[in-house]
This record gives structure tokens, C-alpha cells and sequence, in this order.
């Protein structure tokens, strides 16, 4: 069992949902990068999803646009990310796993990213343009390194697709929740839960929920129907608002805490089966 499989194991018998948090990797520098990272993990999220800075996110909103744009300017490349999660694993255990695209592993080499990814501490990856129909060469690869591989499932995913991410996908499995691109939105969208519990039906692995999740009240209420919520671009903004201030890393850890505090799970029963809005 992976880093990442355990800590889902170990929320679940704590009666809680796992708090995903995602940040963009070198922005807006290292050393600001780094604070924010560890702040991430004093502030109690259970896994960290750093982003990999990319020209071309097709699948990312404004805030996150903008922010592996500032990473890119700081000179973020794949060397300086994994010295950077090199220099997070001094101190802290947390699972981390890189979102990223197909394009830069590409350039860099399959090999070589498995290789610097796993002795820098990364424990898995999230490509996000990769489907699994296509993933033979980089599965083989991050399976002989020990990398899990985590796949997106959105609400247009077929059977047959959910099926195939079950029996290739290892970590967890990442459910998109609207369509489009990420973002903070006021409401989860009315056909969340059934998507979950139909992905579920074909999958016995987690499933974390992203795409829109910016609040307590809807970490909360996903946790209910999920084993985890992930939270990316109001953190990302939140960094963003505290750069270059002494506030960045106790801002970063109240926010994730406040995050974190709505992972409970209620008794069976006692949840909502209604989205609402996440205030």
C-alpha cells in the first residue's frame, strides 16, 4: 500500500474525509513556494498536490493560470521542483503527489521523471491530459518506480472509461466535479453525489473530489458521499494575496485548518443529500 492509500485508510478509521491541497510549485519563488508548502502541511491537510508550471494548462482556470505563469518567470522548471519536495521531505512525511501535463514529462523523459520524482519523495502523479486508453509507456514506467498513477473521472466519463481508471489507476481516484476548468464556485453542482456513488459502483478505490471545492461548509459536504475533498485555487489565491508579506505562512495554516475542520463525517444518516451552497 502506497503513502497515499494509507493516509486515505488512516482518515477513514479516524472518521473523517481526507483534505486534498493543491498549490502551484515555485511560485511565486523557491523560498515563498517552499514556506507555503509547509504551511500546507502544519495546517493539517492530509495530501499535498503540487502543481508542475505549464504554458499551455488547458484545464486550469484564471487563478491557477496566473500563478504557474509567476513560477515560470522564478525560472520552475522539473530540476527545481524536485529539489524543492527534496527539500519539503527534510521535515515532513506528508503524501505529495505532482499535477501536471503530458507535454513536460515528455520533454524531460518518462524515465527520467519517474526516477527524480521518486528519490526527491514524490508519490505519485496526476496527468492531466493523459487518458488511461494512452498511458501503456508512463504506467510501466511510474509501476517499476512505485509512483501511483491518480486519473480523472468527470461527469461525461463513460462505464467503460470508470472501469478501465479502476483497474489501471493507483492512489486514488480524482472525480471531476463540473465541467470546464478549475475555479472557485458558490455551489456544488446538483448531480455531485450521484457521480460519486456511480464511479463507486464500479470502483472499490478512494475517490477525492475537485474542481470548484473552495469552502469548509463544501469540503463538508462532500466528505459525506466522498473519501476526500481538494481544494486548489482559493488556495492558490490566498498565497498569492500573502506573497512577499511576513502573514503567508500563518494564512496558509488557518485556511487549511478551517478546510480540514469540515473533513468530519456525520453519522450514517445524518447528511444532507442535497448540495447547497457552500458558504
Amino acid at each position: 500500500m502506497s503513502r497515499i492509500e494509507e493516509k486515505f485508510v488512516y482518515c477513514k478509521k479516524k472518521n473523517e474525509g481526507t483534505l486534498v491541497a493543491y498549490l502551484m510549485a515555485g511560485d511565486p519563488d523557491f523560498n515563498q513556494s517552499l514556506t507555503a508548502l509547509c504551511a500546507v502541511a502544519a495546517g493539517g491537510a492530509d495530501i499535498i498536490e503540487l502543481g508542475v508550471p505549464f504554458s499551455d494548462p488547458m484545464a486550469d482556470g484564471k487563478v491557477i493560470q496566473l500563478a504557474a505563469i509567476r513560477a515560470l518567470a522564478a525560472g520552475t522548471y522539473m530540476p527545481q521542483i524536485f529539489s524543492l519536495v527534496a527539500k519539503f521531505r527534510e521535515d515532513h512525511t506528508t503524501p505529495l503527489l505532482l499535477m501536471t501535463y503530458w507535454n513536460p514529462i515528455l520533454q524531460y523523459g518518462i524515465e527520467r521523471t519517474c526516477q527524480e520524482a521518486k528519490a526527491a519523495g514524490v508519490d505519485g502523479l496526476l496527468i492531466s491530459d493523459l487518458p488511461p486508453e494512452e498511458a501503456t509507456e508512463w504506467l510501466a514506467a511510474a509501476n517499476t518506480y512505485g509512483i501511483d498513477t491518480i486519473f480523472l473521472l468527470a461527469p461525461t466519463s463513460p462505464e467503460k472509461r470508470i472501469k478501465l481508471v479502476a483497474q489501471v489507476g493507483s492512489g486514488f481516484t480524482y472525480c471531476v466535479a463540473r465541467l470546464g476548468v478549475t475555479g472557485e464556485h458558490a455551489d456544488l453542482p446538483a448531480d455531485l453525489f450521484a457521480l460519486i456513488a456511480r464511479i463507486k459502483e464500479f470502483s472499490t478505490a478512494p475517490v477525492a473530489v475537485g474542481f470548484g471545492v473552495s469552502t469548509p461548509d463544501q469540503v463538508h459536504q462532500i466528505c459525506q458521499h466522498a473519501d476526500g475533498a481538494i481544494v486548489g485555487s482559493a488556495l492558490v489565491k490566498l498565497i498569492a494575496s500573502h506573497a512577499g508579506k511576513d502573514t503567508l505562512r500563518d494564512a496558509v495554516m488557518r485556511f487549511i485548518a478551517s478546510l480540514k475542520a469540515g473533513t468530519f463525517i456525520e453519522d450514517e444518516g445524518a447528511a444532507t443529500n442535497e448540495c447547497s451552497n457552500g458558504k
